[in-house]
Parts: C-alpha cells; sequence; structure tokens
C-alpha cells in the first residue's frame, strides 16, 4: 500500500489513529491495521486491487461524522481504513448545466461555498456540513433541513464514479437529467454505505442562489398546529417553503443552558417551536408575504407568537438553537437515539404515543423529540433523568429502541430516516425489511463483493 499512495500517507501510530476509529458519539471504537489516505480514483483503485488479490477488508471513510458506526471498523483489527479526506478537488463547475463535479472527500461546507462562488446553490444542509464529506453524505443518503423542497442526497446527484470490489473503475459521471438506457446504477451505491463500491466522485446538482430568504421563529401550540401550520404554508408563505423544522422548549431550554451566545428570540416559553424558512427569486416582497401569512396563522391559533428574522445575524441566532440541539444533549447525561420517519399526518400521534411509552419505562426521562418536520423525520432524543446514573440508562438502550420502534411499525414508517443503517442498526433489519427485499440486498452484496471485502459488518450481517 505504501507503494500506491507513499509512506507518508500510510498511518499505523496508535495515536494517529485514534480520530479514525471512534465516532463522535463514542458509541462504537474499533481497531484497524492501518488508515490509508489515497489521493486519486486510480489510487483507491490499485488499493482495491491489492484488497482482492489478498482478501484484505476495507472500510471507507469520509469525514467520519456518521451516527450508526458504519464507518468505524469492527473490534476485531482486522480492517484498513480507506480514507478518502485527500480526495478534495472540485473537477468541474458548469453553470449553464447547474452541475458540479467534485470528488468523494470533499466537505460539505466546501462543495456548497463553491457552488454559490458560481452563483449557485447545493441545497444540502446538516449541522455537520463543516466536516462530514460528499462521498459520505451520498453513502448514506444523507438528509437534512433542506429536503422539504429540495430532495435527499439522492435526489441531488445525477452521476457518480465507483470503485468497484475488484478494483474496476465504474465512470457513471453524467450531467445527463434524461438518460434512460437501462438500469440506473447509481443508485445501487448511493445509501449503500460503502458496502457495494466506493464512491469516489460525484456530479451534483445545482440551483439558482434565492434572490431572497425570509427566517421566522414560531412558538406554536402542539405538533397539531405545528402539522396545520406546514400544509398552509406549502401553498400561502409568498415563495419555496425550504425549511420547517419542529422543536420542543426543553431542547431550547438545553440550548439556552450550554451553547454560547444563544438567545430566546420570543419573550414568553411555548411548549414547541417551529423554524420555517422561505426563499424566493424575487428580491423584493417576500419579508411581507411572510409576515401577512404568519399574521393570518397567530388569528387561527396556529402560531402564538413570531419573530421574523431582520438581519442574517439575528437569523443565524435562529439557526442556532436548531443545529446544537444534537450537541448539547451531551451535557446533559445519557441520550438515547431514534432517527426516524413516519408518514406527515401520523408525526403528531408518534409524539404523543411514544412519549408515553418511554416515560413508562423510564420515569423522569427527558424527552427530546425534535427535526424535520416536512418529511416526516424526527430525531426522537430521550435524555436521562435528572441525577440518574449514565451507564445505568444507556443500558436501555435497546429495550427503548424496541419500543419506540414498534410504534414506527405500527404507523407504517422506518428506523432510519437518514442516518443509515451501520453497525447501529443492522441486526434490526430481519424485523422491519420484507423477507424478499432484504434477500434482494443479499444477492446485491454477494454478486458486487463476493469476498465480503467492502465494510464488512454494516448494514447486512457478515
Amino acid at each position: 500500500m505504501a507503494a500506491i499512495v507513499g509512506p507518508k500517507n500510510i498511518v499505523t501510530d496508535a495515536d494517529a489513529m485514534v480520530p479514525y476509529l471512534k465516532e463522535w458519539r463514542d458509541l462504537f471504537r474499533g481497531k484497524a491495521q492501518a488508515i490509508v489516505r489515497p489521493g486519486s480514483t486510480a489510487e483507491v483503485a490499485e488499493l482495491v486491487k491489492l484488497a482482492a488479490r489478498t482478501g484484505t477488508r476495507l472500510v471507507p471513510q469520509g469525514g467520519n461524522t456518521g451516527l450508526v458506526g458504519g464507518q468505524i471498523p469492527i473490534a476485531e483489527g482486522r480492517e484498513i481504513i480507506l480514507s478518502l479526506q485527500r480526495m478534495d478537488k472540485i473537477r468541474a463547475i458548469d453553470a449553464d448545466s447547474d452541475t458540479m463535479t467534485v470528488e468523494a472527500g470533499l466537505t460539505l461546507q466546501k462543495a456548497q461555498a463553491a457552488a454559490e462562488g458560481a452563483g449557485r446553490l447545493f441545497p444540502l444542509s446538516l449541522a455537520s456540513e463543516g466536516s462530514c464529506t460528499i462521498g459520505g453524505n451520498l453513502s448514506t443518503n444523507a438528509g437534512g433541513t433542506a429536503v422539504l423542497a429540495y430532495g435527499n442526497a439522492r435526489e441531488l446527484c445525477m452521476g457518480l464514479e465507483v470503485v468497484l470490489a475488484d478494483g474496476r473503475i465504474w465512470n457513471g459521471l453524467r450531467q445527463l437529467r434524461k438518460d434512460n438506457t437501462g438500469y440506473d446504477l447509481k443508485n445501487l451505491f448511493i445509501g449503500a454505505e460503502g458496502t457495494l463500491g466506493i464512491i469516489t466522485a460525484a456530479v451534483l446538482k445545482l440551483f439558482p442562489l434565492p434572490a431572497a430568504r425570509a427566517t421566522a421563529f414560531l412558538a406554536v401550540p402542539s405538533p397539531e398546529a405545528a402539522l396545520a401550520l406546514l400544509n398552509t404554508a406549502k401553498a400561502g408563505a409568498g415563495g419555496t417553503l425550504t425549511t420547517f423544522e419542529l422543536m420542543p422548549r426543553i431542547g431550547v431550554d438545553f440550548v439556552l443552558r450550554h451553547a454560547s451566545g444563544a438567545r430566546d428570540p420570543l419573550s414568553e416559553p411555548s411548549p414547541w417551536y417551529v423554524l420555517m424558512e422561505v426563499s424566493s427569486q424575487s428580491t423584493t416582497g417576500l419579508d411581507e408575504a411572510v409576515e401577512a401569512f404568519l399574521g393570518e396563522a397567530l388569528e387561527q391559533g396556529l402560531v402564538t407568537d413570531a419573530a421574523l428574522a431582520g438581519s442574517l445575524t439575528q437569523r443565524a441566532d435562529f439557526w442556532k438553537l436548531r443545529e446544537m440541539l444534537s450537541e448539547v444533549q451531551t451535557y446533559e447525561g445519557g441520550s438515547i437515539k431514534h432517527d426516524v420517519s413516519v408518514p406527515l399526518h401520523a408525526v403528531p400521534e408518534f409524539l404523543a404515543r411514544a412519549t408515553a411509552a418511554v416515560e413508562a419505562m423510564v420515569p423522569g426521562c427527558r424527552v427530546v423529540p425534535f427535526g424535520h418536520l416536512g418529511d416526516g423525520n424526527i430525531h426522537y432524543n430521550v435524555s436521562q433523568p435528572v441525577g440518574a446514573d449514565k451507564a445505568a440508562f444507556i443500558a436501555g438502550w435497546s429495550a427503548m429502541n424496541q419500543a419506540v420502534h414498534a410504534i414506527v411499525a405500527e404507523l407504517h414508517g422506518s428506523i432510519s430516516a437518514e442516518h443509515g443503517i451501520g453497525r447501529l442498526k443492522r441486526d434490526l433489519l430481519p424485523g422491519v425489511k420484507d423477507p424478499v427485499e432484504l434477500a434482494l440486498m443479499k444477492t446485491l452484496k454477494a454478486t458486487l463483493d463476493p469476498q465480503g471485502i467492502l465494510n464488512p459488518g454494516a448494514v447486512l450481517a457478515m
């Protein structure tokens, strides 16, 4: 491997390997023989050919921001981590076709900035965008806060370059919006978490930059009111509804308590809040249209108080309350996570039933559900009771997951909305997937990676 990538791009020092071997929530810690850092698709292909000849297992890794352990090698330490962070070039930006071709190790934030520099928008937006990479975003089919208007990572990708398990390179970097020449192979690899091939580059879909944006922080009395507000806003907010995030008061309190500089935009507390953003291609009239819409919502009782951002600083303050929700929970002790989705109409029922279930299991636990109401994806997190033993609380992770996921299943939802399966949810798949669907997944894995060298133990059991 050193002959392929150069000795300086092989990491074997134990201390230097640590950042690659644990994920940020510290749920997964792994071992590896080495970290190898290729700088080109050709080097990735040669590394994979070598791995295929020797039966060496590879774990592809981008920014190591995944939340289900899919980027962490299993504990035995036989794997090699294939870090794609050096592959961070922007190969081309085509403003006429609204596309950008980038390498897999480019961070999402840099992709956004490059698009903006060309007068375009790449709308994928995540709290970890400063460190997560495009390859990782595609491998997990990342969602984020703009799915309502623009779709998941899958909808934002037009073509891929992929190194297959035998080292061949599939060049599918197409800029075509219409191509009906057989199977759409790119969608095999998007969301596959590096188990079927290694994404090395992608053609991303760009959009015109909004000429105006209105951001509002709204107090709502209930999830039912928030859902009614969402349905009204889709048609009547004066522009394209791009963000509609639901947050509970307890989550806002956590942010105010632990995030430096965080401020409450409203004078009185509310049980629930919505962060709403509307974009327009017109330079005038958006704020007035949103103000009129909010006035009607206040009259109808869907909104009890509202603040409309009057500056970029105020907009950033609103977003801080949403983006810090995950991080601040770590200061409140143990937190059991659920990344689930249900049909939109079922969100209020899910929240009520799941909260009743977990509070019955752990009296005094603090439920912090938040997320993308616009697409039915709720991050249903549960913080430990005040003063409880963290280890004892976390030991109930599986039991609480089972209770929450049972409600999700009854409501015809999904146990993984945007974080993927990884290793955390791998053993849950047989209980939620149709047997034929699961068999097809195993057939694809066996066909594309017959030796099982690509990300073993992720998504499907070995």
